[in-house]
């Protein structure tokens, strides 16, 4: 064989390999949830199939926090405005901004810091996913002086599907991409227990998965491995939330400490001595509870591909915190002034 033919040959059996490569990654379509996009499993297998609730842009839009009655101090969990969107929709003007601008902190001069800020409401809401709250606690515990100005958006962070994306060729995918998410969802469907993909995405059997989730292959779920890796919250975080509430008395705090998806269906014992602790001292909904009750009542109450609530859940969430609101403002400004 001449060395033109042999180069040739190479040449040839390369480009088969790139083009094949290259059809399964854009076939693989573009993923939809973080989970899935994290791991590499495919969507068409792990992903939602039930369509999420239409909200009205109205209801959507945060107030100036100068006009606001209520302070969402949040994290991805709130970043979609729907919970809030109750909220609004029950006539209390709200504005939301997030753990990440704050330093993931909240300081000692946070009151001249809202002051600073304009903000003349009765309520600030401090909305924290398990797995972070601890971390967030204990920075707080050094911080003095919050070091960002205030800064808040009237649209929301990010605006999730209502439906069921439709097929996208997946060109911003790498070219091994729709190799890896053939693979790896091959492994998920036919592992018996665990599979770990990556450094961040389990899949794991959900007993009943079926009746908890929309997603073509039920059985199992992803979840986010930082929910294990982060420990248990304790009674110790609840005396450090009264001591932050309790030094900080110009106006009502109520924190809300949304569970871990693991939490919800795989370790329903995560964190349970913080969760009765948390529930006695009374310093917001207990969602732990309320979180297990709803799995069983709304399929997707959390996402099957991803590691937040649906928009389902969110709804949910939103009507379970009015309840809440309403015992410390029983109505909103707008309607007594």
């Amino acid at each position: 064989m001449t060395p033109a033919k042999l180069w040739l040959q190479i040449f040839l059996a390369g480009f088969a390999i790139i083009s094949a490569l290259l059809v399964t990654t854009l076939a693989a379509g573009v993923p939809y949830g973080d989970l899935s996009r994290i791991g590499q499993v495919s969507d068409n297998e792990f992903g939602w199939q039930l369509a999420q609730p239409h909200v009205e842009p109205a209801f959507l839009r945060a107030s100036p926090v100068t006009e606001a009655d209520i302070l969402v101090i949040g994290d991805s969990f709130s970043m979609t405005y729907r919970w809030q969107s109750v909220l609004t929709r029950a006539g209390y003007r709200v504005t939301t901004i997030y753990w990440g601008q704050l330093g993931e902190a909240l300081c000692d001069d946070f009151d001249a810091w809202l002051d600073g800020a304009g903000f003349h409401g009765k309520l600030v809401v401090v909305e924290s996913v398990e797995r972070l709250l601890g971390d967030r606690l204990a920075k707080s515990q050094n911080c003095t002086k919050m070091r960002k100005p205030f800064e808040s958006k009237s649209e929301p962070f990010t605006s999730p599907p209502e439906q069921v994306p439709g097929f996208e060729l997946n060109w911003k995918g790498k070219l091994t991409s729709g190799y890896t998410t053939f693979r790896n969802t091959s492994r998920a469907k036919n592992s018996p227990g665990d599979t770990l993909f990556g450094k961040q995405t389990w899949a794991r059997p959900v007993v009943g998965g079926c009746s908890f989730f929309s997603s073509k292959f039920c059985d199992k779920a992803l979840f986010f491995k930082d929910d294990d890796d982060n420990g248990d919250l304790t009674p110790e975080n609840v005396r450090q939330m009264r001591a932050f509430t309790n030094a900080h008395p110009a106006r009502t705090i109520m924190w809300m400490v949304i569970p871990n998806k693991t939490t919800i269906y795989i370790q329903p014992d995560h964190s349970k001595d913080f969760v009765t602790a948390f529930r006695d001292a009374g310093l917001g909904p207990d969602l732990f509870t309320f979180a297990q009750e709803q799995k069983t009542k709304v399929r997707d109450f959390y996402f099957p591909n991803d590691t937040h609530l649906s928009m389902h859940g969110q709804l949910i969430l939103g009507q379970r915190v009015l309840e809440s609101v309403r015992k410390i403002l029983p109505e909103p400004a707008a309607k007594t002034s």
